[in-house]
């Protein structure tokens, strides 16, 4: 039988980071991507129409029906779990997650073995050249190169 627990180090590590990503969805356009080496997935979630749910007592944030992000107990202490839509990824800690900046706004980049997904907090909305200036913020954090990831976390 499987023991899980929230240790508090988790809980304050994996909360703070919870808590940066509520306030990304602040935000009026916010843009998830996956990327791997064979490509790149994007989606934009407006969130004046997509509803945004803060439980901070649960330590969840869910975004309509389409994201969802939670602080849960796991072997290792703790993980944070990202749903959004096929894509689910666990991040346990340091290490697997980066904060990105570019003049057209702010994200996080989440790595879970050879994938990254980036959450990114546009100024306004992207109307051109949207791949770019997403693969662009990855980039700050993670690149391909021969076909393996290298990553740099923030800490």
């Amino acid at each position: 039988m499987a023991v899980s627990n929230l240790d508090m180090h988790a809980l304050f590590v994996l909360g703070d980071l919870r808590a940066k990503l509520v306030k990304l969805f602040q935000s009026r356009f916010v843009y998830v991507t996956e990327q791997t080496a064979e490509g790149l997935f994007m989606a934009e979630i407006d969130t004046e129409t997509a509803l945004v749910v803060d439980d901070k007592p649960g330590l969840e944030l869910k975004v309509g029906d389409h994201f969802r992000a939670a602080v849960l107990a796991s072997r290792e202490g703790g993980k944070f779990e990202i749903k959004f839509r096929d894509i689910k990824l666990a991040v346990y800690g340091l290490g697997e997650y980066a904060f990105v900046a570019s003049p057209e706004g702010n994200g996080i980049v989440f790595k879970e073995g050879q994938t990254v997904v980036l959450v990114f907090a546009a100024n306004e909305q992207l109307q051109v050249g949207l791949a770019k200036i997403l693969k662009s913020a990855t980039s700050k954090a993670a690149k391909f190169r021969k076909g393996e990831l290298v990553f740099k976390a923030s800490e």
